[in-house]
């Protein structure tokens, strides 16, 4: 990642908003790559400011949403490469990141429906190609089977998506944090001011081989999760899952025919797709050898190669 010591070159985008949250710009203020390429911007969608970053002027339209406890910056690595030949976004979810407000609902798909209207008002109606992490998967699904003519593929990383045959509680025992972050307002009160030692313990915990995030990826997320609406709302993502399941059940009565693609960390990529052929029953997935949950840390250039495989990229 180059960075440079001089003076924030930092830009709103076109027809960008105020921002509500401030230091927004605390880890691109002195990127100069990213300050080159990219401007934050930021729009109000119902009762939440959404907060987004965008780069290039390409046709094909590609827009990136993140996981927990994570923000758009999880993409940070790989933003220039993805960039010829398209129009990339990076969004950060309702009530995360530097997004500010409390949406409706913390529901996947009511979260799916802010991220749907965001990208009408950028003037995104059709042919958008989703690449998501984690949570970003659980609003990725109901997004696409939600706004069918807006979504044209999902490229998704490493989720179990919960529905007709995967259900919540099955997940649920195979990690602690699943059952941690449930507790409400338990896991707020335990967290608060120790941030930086959950993310950090979290973080190597999830790890299996290769490199971990680095410091200032940490300490970007613990700036992020120490505002107190953002650690609440992340907590909240795991609070609705049980309503998820059943959203999701209902959209796989009508199966997506787009194409969708999962890679996983080593060994669960075969465990992840007959639950996510329920919801296309076309999709494909494979597992990324030596690599663990943090799938844009640990293994990037195979990321963009299998970014590139799946959505060709129209200058190439």
């Amino acid at each position: 990642m180059n960075a440079s010591t001089t003076a924030s070159t930092t830009a709103l985008a076109v027809g960008s908003e105020e921002p509500l949250s401030p230091g927004y710009d605390a880890a691109t203020k002195d990127d100069a790559e990213f300050n080159e390429l990219f401007q934050h911007g930021f729009t109000t969608i119902d009762d939440v400011q959404m907060h987004y970053v965008v780069g290039g002027d390409g046709p094909q339209v590609m827009v990136l949403l993140h996981g927990w406890p994570q923000s758009w910056y999880e993409y940070r690595q790989v933003l220039p490469s993805l960039l010829p030949g398209r129009t990339v976004i990076a969004i950060d979810l309702p009530g995360l990141g530097d997004s500010t407000g409390n949406p409706s609902s913390r529901a996947k798909a009511v979260l799916a429906a802010y991220v749907h209207k965001l990208l009408v008002h950028l003037g995104h109606l059709e042919n958008v190609r989703i690449v998501a992490h984690d949570f970003g998967v659980s609003v990725a699904y109901p997004l696409a089977a939600q706004y069918r003519e807006q979504i044209a593929g999902l490229f998704l990383m490493d989720y179990g998506l919960t529905g007709k045959n995967l259900k919540f509680a099955a997940i649920e025992s195979m990690f602690w944090h699943f059952s941690f972050n449930k507790q409400r307002p338990l896991a707020e009160e335990l967290v608060t001011g120790r941030v930086e030692t959950f993310l950090t313990h979290f973080f190597q915990g999830m790890r299996t081989a290769g490199e971990n995030i680095s410091a200032d990826e940490l300490a970007e997320f613990v700036r992020l999760y120490s505002r107190p609406q953002v650690l609440h709302a992340g907590f909240e993502l795991y609070r609705t899952e049980i309503q998820d399941e059943a959203d999701n059940t209902k959209f796989q009565e009508t199966p997506l025919t787009i194409p969708v693609r999962m890679i996983t960390q080593a060994g669960l990529a075969d465990m992840v797709l007959p639950p996510l052929q329920d919801a296309a029953p076309h999709a494909t997935s494979a597992d990324v050898p030596g690599a663990g949950h943090f799938l844009l840390h640990e293994a990037p250039d195979r990321v963009l190669a299998e970014i590139n495989a799946f959505y060709p990229n129209p200058t190439a």
